[in-house]
């Protein structure tokens, strides 16, 4: 059976970087498994994974426009020091939710710490990466009703 819209897809993966780096990986451990068509995985890797099988490998690299999208300076920001209360110690690396537009959660990540302010970035930690990926084809089924109607794989 081959992947398209409304499969459900199992697949072993690692994803590096550029410089060989691995940043991610399922093996080890269960195989990932996914709605394809349901936006659930980044674009390039879905268009790359499009019509393969059960038993297929492959290895694609993906830019950052079919991934987490070029890094957005307008995404980096000084908050004053006080929107942290509650916080005794704020360092570099930090990760803490914000409220984005239209009062949506969002993760943003503390890159600088001053006297006076903090400045986050609210890029997706990935954005501005090409991205590297080693792809193994576990299985491909049909979706349940269920699946498709809610958008994810169940189970």
């Amino acid at each position: 059976m081959q992947i398209s819209p409304n499969k459900v897809v199992t697949i072993h993966y690692t994803l590096r970087n550029p410089e060989g780096e691995v940043l991610d990986s399922s093996t080890g451990g269960e195989p990932f498994a996914y709605l394809h068509g349901a936006g659930s995985i980044i674009p390039g890797l879905e268009k790359a994974l499009e019509g393969k099988e059960a038993g297929d490998t492959l290895n694609v690299t993906i830019p950052p426009e079919e991934a987490y999208g070029q890094h957005d300076e307008a995404l980096v920001q000084a908050v004053p020091r006080s929107a942290f209360q509650g916080v005794d110690e704020i360092q570099p690396g930090m990760q803490f939710q914000a409220q984005g537009e239209g009062g949506a959660p969002q993760v943003v990540t503390v890159t600088e710490v001053s006297e006076e302010t903090v400045t986050v970035d609210a890029n997706h930690p990935l954005a501005g990466v090409t991205l590297i990926f080693d792809v193994e084809v576990k299985d491909v089924r049909e979706a349940s009703e269920e699946e498709v109607a809610h958008g994810h794989v169940h189970g």
